[in-house]
Formats: structure tokens, sequence, C-alpha cells
């Protein structure tokens, strides 16, 4: 199908699916070194930490909330209160400090110089850039996260093969992306906020992501649903389609959605899943 990027440019991009697999991903995505452009937005809120508009309030109000909730999957998954923790795609370093006030050893990494600086400047943290990834070394972590940030990876088998280098024997491996499986992914199709193209360069589902993890030596231990995410997607994509009282309207969906992943988890507007590897 043909998505648009509804965010930055305007520009259509196509969404393919393997025959074999299932595996969707976007199709002629821009260069390494052009993407860039596609996040240049004060409004990128991962990027910024910006508060403008009802929608990024909502956003800093659910991620508050997140905070101990992955904190507490953490503890659970790896049976540890503290150990030594990597954060990928750290945006501009509210996790990370949580984690590190909650007693971890924290290393994070981030692309973003703009989210690099704002975590400098608010919490004191040094970030690493995403060429530091390669040089951790082996049996670094406990825990390796990745919060909604492997649907952005350009080099993605590996990235996967680096993470069961530096990842502990019993450490742990928690991956959050969008689910294009979803009860709302289904209902928006092509309008669906969070194909979110270019940027998106690939788009898991249950099946798809267990496959992943597999082909590189992990084992799914755990699903779990965010149904928060639901709701912010789906009145995000109300916006994108012009709907009046797009708010009103993205909550009943999102609600809507939220039903039927307590019936079904994997129709989960997002999913987090736990790894652990083969042993």
């Amino acid at each position: 199908m043909t998505c648009k990027d509804h965010y930055a440019t305007g520009e259509p991009f196509e969404i393919c699916r393997c025959r074999t697999c299932g595996f969707l991903f976007t199709q002629s995505v821009p260069a390494e070194n052009e993407i860039g452009r596609y996040y240049e937005s004060p409004d990128y809120i991962s990027h910024t930490d910006t508060h403008k508009g009802l929608m990024n309030r909502v956003y800093h109000y659910v991620r508050r909330y997140m905070l101990g909730r992955k904190s507490r999957l953490i503890k659970h998954s790896c049976g540890l209160s503290r150990g030594y923790l990597l954060d990928i795609g750290t945006g501009t370093g509210y996790f990370p400090h949580f984690m590190q006030k909650k007693g971890w050893r924290v290393s994070a990494i981030e692309k973003s110089p703009q989210a690099r600086a704002f975590a400098k400047e608010h919490f004191g943290l040094d970030i690493d850039t995403p060429e530091t990834l390669g040089t951790y070394p082996d049996k670094s972590f406990d825990a390796i996260t990745l919060w909604h940030v492997m649907e952005h990876l350009e080099h993605l088998n590996e990235t996967w093969e680096t993470l069961g280098r530096i990842l502990k024997d019993r450490g742990v491996l928690i991956i959050a992306v969008p689910n294009a499986d979803s009860f709302d992914a289904q209902k928006y199709k092509e309008m669906w906020a969070a194909y979110d193209v270019p940027r998106h360069l690939w788009h898991f589902t249950p099946s798809t992501m267990q496959q992943f993890g597999a082909k590189h030596g992990f084992i799914l231990t755990q699903r779990r649903p965010m149904p928060f995410d639901a709701f912010y997607v789906s009145m995000l994509t109300e916006k994108y389609k012009k709907t009046p009282c797009y708010v009103l309207k993205g909550m009943i969906t999102g609600a809507k959605a939220w039903a039927a992943s307590l019936a079904k988890k994997d129709r989960s507007s997002s999913m987090i899943y736990v790894f652990r590897k083969k042993q």
C-alpha cells in the first residue's frame, strides 16, 4: 500500500510485504545520510521534548506513567533490582535518568545531537552516539532496551547481531514497537499514524518479531500489550485525516482498540517483546 508522510514532507512511500514471511518494510527510503531532514521539526517530541499542543501534553502524561511500568518490567524480567542497562534511542533522557535514580548503571545511545544536548543540560547525562554501539565489550549488559526504536534502525540485522554479543548470557532484551496487526492498524489502513513513513523503515507484527529474534539466536519469552498507545496513535491519525473533534474521535477508537487487546493482546496498537539468548 501507499502511505503519506503526514508529519514532515507530504511525500508518498510504498509499504511492501514479503510473500514468504509476511515482514513489512518501507520501500525506497531515503539514504542514511539524507533521512535526517525527515526528523527536522520543533514538533518531533522524542528529540525536542516539546509540550506544544494537546497531543504532546498527553504524550508527556503517559510517559511519566510508563517510566514506572518499564522499570518494573525490567526488574521482573531480569530478576535484578539493579545492574547494567543499555537504552538505545534514548531521546531526551527521561528513561535513563529514571533508571539511574533506581540504582542502575546506565549507558544510553541517541542519534539526535539536539536530544543529547537536552539530556546533558537537564539530567547531566553523557549520551553516546550510535557509532558507540559496536565498541561495547562482550556480555556487558544485564538488560538492553529499545522503546519504539527498532523500527527506525537502518542496519537491522547488524544491530541484532551486536545486541546478542553485548548482552550477558542471562540478560534480557526488551523491544517495544508498533504492531501492524493491531485493531487500529487494520481500521485505519494506509492512514495509520504509526506507519510514520519514511522514519519507520520496518513494520513489525508479533509473528515477524518472533522470527527476527529466532534468526539471531534469541527466544521470545514474553509479549505484553501497550494499551495507551492506541489512544495516542488514533488521535494522531484522526488529526492527519482532518477529522472534526479529532481528539474525541481518536479516544473512541482508542477505547475500542484497548477493548480488542483485552480479548487478544496481539491486537494491541504497540507490543513489548522480552527476549533471552538461546543457551
